[in-house]
């Protein structure tokens, strides 16, 4: 990494995922219900309900102008908010697809669902890995940051002790791991979609009311069964990271991450 890339401002990793990706899943979860089809079947009207076709429109609205701020401000494309427009599109193209207006579903529902669940982070993953050979790994925007490590300091000692060779066996096994964290989370996204929407007989009068609350229920177990075992492994690599580095450059702990 350049002393121009270290210096570069990133945004902060949290934000972007929570912009671009986990408020538009919310949005389509909440507001895709149809205020009709709810009177018509019994169930409560809120007024989010805007239906499936106005909700893609506003979770789509986060992700592009998240995208064109950032855009204008570091002059570079989001990736987060591409993934997020991905995300958007694949959710709620699918939502489109799967509403019939009887109010029943089609059927392998939640296979079609899992699957889409599960090629999120499968995404991720595979691009955290290819990102491994450009200008701006992703290993570096969630983990190894210029906001969190002396990178500039690192890289000195790196070349002092002429250990560029072990540095770079070093992030790239942490990419690796960090990568391989996502296969974890497709798995679990594919069978947990299968756990809440697979008991549910698509061609039911109310399958559509289960299926929006499997969907709800999907996204709020989703966050601590799949994110809370995410964070383990980031902080594990987080770890090994940090200890690769003090072995390799002498630094100590304090030395490599920047102060808060």
């Amino acid at each position: 990494m350049s002393e121009v890339d270290a210096k570069a401002p990133q945004e902060n990793p949290l934000t972007n995922i929570l912009v671009n990706v986990i408020v538009p899943v919310l949005v389509l979860s909440h507001m895709s219900k149809d205020p009709a089809l709810q009177e018509k079947l019994g169930e409560s009207v809120r007024a989010w309900h805007v239906g499936p076709g106005m909700a893609i429109i506003i979770a789509l609205a986060f992700p592009i102008l998240y995208g064109i701020w950032f855009f204008i401000k570091h002059k570079k494309t989001n990736f987060f908010s591409l993934m997020g427009l991905g995300s958007v599109l694949l959710t709620g193209g699918l939502t489109l697809y799967l509403w019939n207006a009887d109010g029943t579903i089609k059927p392998l529902a939640a296979q079609l669902f899992g699957i889409k669940e599960a090629s999120i982070p499968l995404m991720l993953g595979i691009a955290i890995f290819i990102s491994h050979w450009t200008r701006t790994p992703l290993l570096n925007t969630f983990l190894y940051s210029s906001q969190v490590f002396d990178i500039k300091r690192i890289e000195k000692e790196v070349a002092i002790h002429n250990v560029q060779e072990q540095y770079s066996k070093l992030l790239f096994s942490s990419t690796i791991i960090f990568a391989l964290s996502f296969l974890v989370s497709t798995v679990m996204n594919y069978f947990l979609a299968l756990h809440f929407l697979g008991h549910i007989d698509t061609q039911a009068s109310d399958a559509l009311i289960l299926y929006n609350k499997g969907i709800a229920k999907l996204t709020g177990w989703g966050f601590a069964v799949i994110g809370l075992p995410i964070l383990v492994i980031l902080f594990i690599v987080m770890m090994r990271l940090v200890k690769g580095l003090r072995k390799l450059t002498g630094l100590e702990t304090e030395q490599v991450l920047l102060p808060r």
